[in-house]
């Protein structure tokens, strides 16, 4: 089967800076493929590149079979985009909208009202057909924004941030829509900062710096890529806690995690004896501490962190 995304040592330059950097990488059809990488790591840049709105400087790639050097106008004709910024228009009522972006895909008008009653009942709108779309909610402006880049029925979506602003109900509820793209053989391409979002893809790639970094199941990459044991520390001030265990030689990483601290520590290590004098010097007062299973957040800070801190 042609993979929905192939790319082959792509590169792109702006001038001197190397905004991404030999990048390989296969996406299955159907798949849910997170992308995942800090600020300014290049993910968008190379989502620029798979959509045809950049020729990348060297290297090869396909989209759906198209060649991303030589038909990038017929990658963007095949594709869906829901950026992170809401994009739809605020003074128009829901149905116009979805009418509006049929046009632009070049749908004839008896076929987009057939597929516009689909998408609606996809994205559970239909109730909310006549509605100014700035009078929905943020979720339900979400859902509306992802139905009008599904109208072309494109075989791959980009999905940019696409629960940004949201509630976790309502984050649950889009992710639920996305299950139910890929059961239908769509391919969904996600980029997210939320680590708990990234754990319902099928793989994730991480990137940094413009290289990937680590590709693999969510499984795969805790196994591959986090040795020693995570705890889970409340303490009385988090910042000050990472500050005091920045020196100690046992420690592989630390970071804030919700109003706690997650550590990772070599094995064999007793936490309770090894980490609380540190704190203690501090002047720092321990709650409770466990070991607790791995989170992609921890992944990320183990590879991101090693990058920043050579």
């Amino acid at each position: 089967m042609t993979p929905a995304v192939l790319l082959n040592e792509v590169v792109k330059r702006f001038g001197d800076f190397t905004a991404v950097d030999r990048i390989s990488l296969e996406v299955g059809q159907g798949e849910i493929f997170g992308f995942l990488g800090p600020n300014g790591a290049g993910k968008s840049t190379t989502i620029r590149i798979l959509c045809g709105l950049l020729r990348p400087t060297s290297g090869e790639g396909r989209v759906n079979g198209l060649d991303i050097v030589k038909e990038p106008e017929k990658i963007k004709a095949s594709l869906g985009y829901m950026s992170q910024r809401f994009s739809l228009y605020e003074d128009l009522r829901v149905e116009e909208n979805m009418r509006l972006f049929g046009g632009i895909y070049g749908l004839s008008s008896s076929r987009c009202r057939r597929r516009m009653e689909e998408v609606l009942d996809l994205i559970s709108l239909g109730g909310r057909r006549l509605s100014l779309t700035r009078e929905l909610p943020t979720g339900l402006k979400q859902r509306l924004a992802l139905g009008c880049a599904l109208l072309h029925r494109p075989p791959i979506i980009f999905l940019d941030e696409p629960t940004s602003g949201v509630d976790p109900g309502t984050r649950r509820a889009f992710w639920d829509l996305i299950y139910t793209l890929a059961d239908e053989g769509v391919t969904v391409f996600v980029t997210t900062h939320y680590m708990e979002e990234a754990e319902y893809c099928n793989r994730i790639g991480l990137i940094d710096r413009g290289s990937l970094i680590a590709l693999g199941s969510p499984a795969e990459l805790k196994g591959r890529h986090l040795s020693g044991t995570v705890y889970e520390i409340g303490v009385s001030d988090v910042l000050a806690a990472i500050e005091a265990l920045s020196g100690a030689d046992e420690i592989l990483d630390a970071a804030v995690f919700g109003r706690a601290l997650h550590v990772r520590i070599n094995r064999g290590i007793d936490a309770g004896q090894y980490v609380t004098p540190f704190l203690a010097s501090a002047g720092l007062t321990v709650h409770d501490m466990k070991a607790v299973e791995p989170t992609l957040e921890d992944v990320f800070v183990a590879l991101v962190g090693k990058r920043e801190n050579p």
